[in-house]
């Protein structure tokens, strides 16, 4: 096994950087260091803790266009986006700054005693194991809120995003925090599974596939160990007959392309009434005409490459899958290495895999069903249950379905997004826990219970 990771653009293949892994040793001397910290670390004033969150949303700032391009080069998706991640990021420290003293304060509770309160206290060590798909933001909102409640992390990021990874531990020690507070690790799974069965570590953040979070709870749960899966997602896009359809086009086809396709809460199956099937189909292509490829490192550029070879590949797969079994290709099927073209399939049916898996790029089945019964049929026929969305004027009658919905979230008029002001998590093969708001700072703390006479 090759102790050498390669940090790769996707777009021209063109190698950026290559990096050594950690030894075991150099690894689990960072974990004494991480629990060293939380020592002294949970003990500092809440105060301080949010002073330094303000530190690191000003350094994001001062340094959006390299952090951006950093991005861009090592996942691939377009500069603009990028920036926009960075932004979020931003907007992510000034949330838990201004709210983690109110998170995290004794809540008083009357009982039969004289005084009697909830306490959140850290925990200490967490583990957090992140993917490439959006480097910055799936990280720090984990550990902006994780490090505001006193614990310290250590995170195993993503192989190819690398330089991100390291780039974030650089932006917390200049924003001032303890030595060992954040710290990346540059290993291997076999490593990190070894550092979550260890004693120091209390708990662990997952996000990635089913396949992973299976892994991680399965190590997690024999060592009784708090987990958060945050896993994949086959998100529903319901269209009604009475969408406004010229409204909200641009949002929807946004549901489905953003970061080209690559993210577990985009619209992966639309499902579509069929008074406006043949407009929405449609609109929907015609816009997507309009997507722009180019390198991602031009501001034009709305469309880019998948992040590795192998995703373009997986993604053909699927699509094979669907034309062999009876679908009609509208738009794209077209692969050039980590490139896919944006995809519209219909005349797609329940047994082919753009249904039943999750499909991590620009592909977007579309489905017709006669109406709002049978459309909410389609939408929960799936083991994921991380969001859905629903266009449609009657809002009213739409919230009466809310229940309806098995997953996490459910958006109206909008395209499912993580917000910091809102919980953000799924159910079924999508994971449990939440992160963001209030509950994702609950989360990784010992929510005590104490009851005092005196």
């Amino acid at each position: 096994m090759s102790n050498t990771i390669k940090s790769i653009n996707p777009y021209n293949q063109e190698l950026i950087e290559t990096y050594t892994l950690e030894t075991e040793a150099q690894v689990f001397s960072k974990l004494k260091m991480a629990d060293k910290a939380f020592n002294d670390w949970k003990n500092e004033d809440i105060e301080h803790r949010t002073q330094l969150l303000i530190n690191v949303g000003n350094i994001l700032e001062e340094r959006l266009e390299p952090l951006s391009k950093l991005i861009t080069l090592e996942m691939g998706k377009p500069i603009q986006e990028s920036r926009a991640e960075i932004n979020k990021c931003i907007f992510l420290c000034d949330f838990y700054t201004t709210n983690a003293e109110e998170f995290l304060a004794d809540q008083i509770i009357k009982t039969d005693a004289q005084e009697s309160f909830i306490s959140y206290d850290p925990l200490g060590v967490i583990l957090a194991i992140m993917p490439w798909n959006f480097p910055f933001w799936q990280v720090l909102r984990f550990a902006i809120p994780t490090l505001a409640a006193g614990n310290t992390v250590v995170v195993k990021h993503a192989s190819n995003v690398t330089g991100c990874a390291l780039a974030l531990q650089t932006i917390f020690e200049d924003a001032g925090f303890n030595p060992g507070c954040f710290q990346t690790l540059v290993t291997n799974h076999k490593v990190i599974e070894k550092v979550l069965e260890d004693p120091i570590v209390k708990a662990v953040s997952l996000t990635g596939s089913e396949k992973a979070g299976r892994s991680i709870a399965k190590v997690a749960g024999q060592h009784l160990k708090k987990a958060v899966l945050e896993l994949g997602g086959n998100n529903a896009c319901i269209v009604l007959d009475d969408a406004n359809l010229n409204k909200y086009i641009d949002t929807i086809v946004k549901a489905r392309m953003l970061n080209t396709g690559q993210s577990c809460i985009a619209a992966k199956r639309f499902i579509v009434t069929e008074n406006i099937y043949d407009a929405f189909v449609d609109k929907f292509t015609a816009k997507v005409k309009t997507l722009k490829y180019s390198n991602p490192l031009n501001e034009e550029t709305e469309i880019a490459t998948l992040a590795r070879e192998d995703l373009a590949t997986d993604i053909q797969k699927q699509v094979d899958d669907a034309i062999q079994k009876g679908a009609k290709v509208v738009l794209g099927n077209q692969r050039d290495k980590a490139y896919f073209a944006p995809t519209i399939l219909t005349e797609v049916t329940k047994d082919m895999a753009v249904f039943t898996e999750e499909t991590f790029g620009p592909v977007a089945p579309i489905f017709k069903v006669k109406n709002i019964e049978e459309a909410l049929e389609l939408a929960t026929n799936s083991k994921f249950g991380l969001g859905t969305m629903l266009f449609t004027e009657d809002t009213e009658t739409a919230t009466e379905h809310i229940s309806k919905i098995p997953d996490g979230a459910f958006f109206i008029n909008e395209m499912v997004k993580s917000d910091p002001r809102l919980p953000f998590g799924g159910t079924k093969a999508s994971g449990y826990g939440r992160e963001l708001s209030v509950e994702g700072i609950h989360e990784f703390v010992n929510v005590k219970t104490v009851y005092i006479n005196k």
